[in-house]
């Protein structure tokens, strides 16, 4: 944590799977100060291991709403000890985990609007929500519920292209339908549904928060053309929905001012105002300054793929289209999104720190890995919608193993070359000008960057912070300030600090990627028709 004195800021929230996480950024956009808590570490009495529950069945996951609401006491409490002037905060603004959602109690926002300072939130909010375990994005277990949303409106490209993707089980409008089913008695007690940004917000404003058109659009419920939520997908998922919901809003709004329970028990300012919080991805965006072709890949649990259109979207079969955060420029961000690809990488290394094994295998394995192919998912991916492990040699026969060096470096190379198969599916080409923002956990490690330029034939930047949501959170708070003004969201961030070039295509190596990726296009297709489900 750096040293921090008094002076304007922001502040950037993180509710993410595994911890909530916060930055202070000062009016020249210098991070100042850090913290988050870890909720396995510092959350021991909730039993979670990597922030969730994986159910009996294997499919069901969530996690408990009070310990999110306990994190975000601990910080608080923490960040007062160590002496932050909370009274320089003018705007705050946050991200999170995209997907889960959060059922408020009938009465809770009443509770919401009367907090008083002298106890925590947690144990204010305990008996405020009518599910107590939240389903997140790592839940696959509403295959029933995504085909019927999907008959409802025509099938999987007509909800593509009404909502910007087919139906997924994470997926927030699947989610409360199974809910609705399951447990109707908790859905009529429910007096709003939240996200897990919105939610977020929800809490520093002191009232419900909207929530905003871009992590609104991974619900299957928004549209997203005119960005209103779907009369058809509402009714096919369960009754009385838009109330429980409220209006989506722009993601640049500012939602209202902070609570005045955070005013009296921590010395925030009575007019620091609530940028609407967003999803953890695209707000990791907002602080890389994309460009048109440019290409931003946030390497952390999931590996998602970020690129923006000036176009009019054209939604396809697989991954996702949905609003843009932060400028009217920017119409929609196109996402591809996998499912728990770091994971992917740690287990299948399995050892403490798998970067080493990793450095050594990229050094004894050529580009292309002499033609062998894989692919690796020990849980049902979401882009390919593929299960198990799955290895190919040169001649296209499926083997049980590889020498680990080569494991490790198809492991890589698959998934980029995933990527990129179903990047270029939903209209996207690489261009002369092209950049590769690269944020995340693994983009730390410069061979697995390397591996990433060379496949899509485009320099790999990082920016020199593993908080990236909570500072694209600060960054957007900092936007928010010159609401009404027309200020653009590049003016705003001209001070940020510019990307730092990590890795070049290595000569050659494009072109032998180019060759590969038309084989394992073919194989994709053929694992797909092996692991496909039943009910497809």
């Amino acid at each position: 944590m750096a040293e921090h004195s008094a002076r304007h800021c922001c502040l950037g929230w993180d509710f993410s799977t595994q911890q909530v996480k916060v930055v202070a950024v000062d009016a020249e956009l210098n991070v100042f100060y850090e913290d988050s808590v870890h909720f396995d570490r510092d959350l021991p009495e909730f039993r979670t291991q990597g922030g969730v529950h994986v159910h009996e069945d294997g499919l069901t996951v969530t996690s408990p709403v009070l310990m999110w609401v306990q994190a975000l006491d601990i910080i608080l409490e923490k960040m007062k000890a160590s002496g932050f002037d909370f009274s320089q905060v003018l705007a705050l603004s946050g991200a999170g985990q995209q997907h889960g959602s959060v059922y408020w109690k009938a009465g809770a926002n009443q509770v919401l609007m009367s907090l008083t300072p002298d106890l925590l939130l947690r144990e204010q909010l305990q008996a405020c929500f009518s599910i107590s375990d939240s389903p997140v994005w790592m839940d696959s277990s509403t295959t029933a519920q995504c085909r019927q949303l999907e008959a409802t409106v025509g099938g999987a490209q007509a909800l593509s292209s009404l909502t910007g993707s087919r139906a997924y089980e994470r997926f927030t409008g699947n989610q409360i339908a199974k809910i609705y089913q399951k447990n109707p008695e908790a859905y009529s007690r429910t007096e709003r549904i939240s996200l897990v940004s919105s939610f977020a917000a929800s809490l520093f404003l002191g009232s419900y928060s909207p929530i905003d058109h871009s992590d609104g659009s991974g619900m299957n419920l928004l549209q997203i053309q005119d960005k209103v939520w779907s009369q058809a997908c509402l009714g096919a998922c369960a009754p009385g929905l838009e109330e429980k919901l409220g209006q989506p809003v722009p993601s640049c709004s500012v939602v209202g001012a902070i609570s005045s329970y955070f005013v009296q028990r921590y010395g925030f300012p009575a007019g620091c105002k609530v940028v609407a919080f967003t999803g953890d991805n695209p707000a990791s965006l907002a602080g890389m300054r994309l460009e048109e072709g440019d290409i931003a890949v946030r390497l952390g649990l999931s590996n998602v793929f970020f690129f923006f259109s000036f176009l009019e979207p054209h939604p396809q079969h697989m991954g996702q289209i949905g609003p843009a955060t932060v400028s009217p420029c920017h119409r929609h961000s196109n996402r591809d999104p996998s499912c728990v690809s770091s994971l992917h990488r740690t287990h299948l290394i399995a050892t403490k720190d798998p970067w080493p094994q990793t450095t050594s295998a990229t050094y004894t394995t050529a580009h292309g890995n002499a033609g062998f192919l894989s692919f690796y998912f020990d849980v049902m991916e979401i882009t390919p919608e593929i299960i198990g492990r799955h290895r190919f040699n040169a001649e296209n026969h499926e083997v049980s193993a590889f020498p680990w060096d080569v494991e490790i470096r198809a492991l890589i190379e698959g998934q980029f070359m995933a990527k990129k198969i179903h990047a270029e599916g939903l209209g996207y080409r690489v261009m002369p000008k092209t950049k590769i923002l690269a944020t995340g956990g693994a983009s730390h490690n410069k061979d697995i960057l390397q591996v990433l330029a060379d496949v899509f034939g485009a320099p790999v930047y990082v920016i020199d912070t593993a908080n990236s949501a909570c500072v694209g959170s600060a960054y957007r708070a900092f936007h928010g300030l010159a609401a009404g003004t027309n200020m653009p969201f590049s003016e705003v961030v001209k001070l940020a600090p510019n990307p730092r070039l990590a890795a070049t295509p290595t000569p050659g190596a494009f072109q032998v990627y180019e060759a590969l990726l038309q084989r394992y296009a073919v194989l994709e297709q053929r694992v797909l028709t092996q692991t496909r489900r039943p009910s497809e």
